[in-house]
């Protein structure tokens, strides 16, 4: 899990770059699913991404050794007023799909 900021200005353009250049790029290193998820906070646009991965070797072969820490593209550094530098893993303990 992991989060970052934008001006409300950016903030479709931030969505683009997710769905035209993380996304595609996730998928090519084995990322199972991303969801994207967005709120207003006072001036900015808050995104929460979410993505699961078939296990911490799949990370850490996306993310480097370090895999706690955030990997940014370029693309959507240049919308991001500031992000988490850092990401949060979890195991998945309990899924349903309806």
């Amino acid at each position: 899990m992991w989060r970052g900021w934008t001006d409300t200005e950016n903030a479709a353009r931030y969505e683009k770059v997710f769905r035209t250049i993380v996304i595609p790029h996730l998928h090519s290193v084995g990322c199972k699913k991303a969801s994207l998820f967005r709120r207003p906070v006072n001036d900015e646009v808050e995104f929460a991404v979410l993505t699961i991965f078939e296990s911490i070797e799949t990370v850490k072969a996306f993310a480097g050794e370090d895999y706690e820490s955030a990997v940014i593209s370029d693309e959507a550094e240049e919308v991001l007023k500031h992000f988490d530098e850092r990401v949060t893993h979890y195991e998945v303990a309990v899924t349903e799909d309806y």
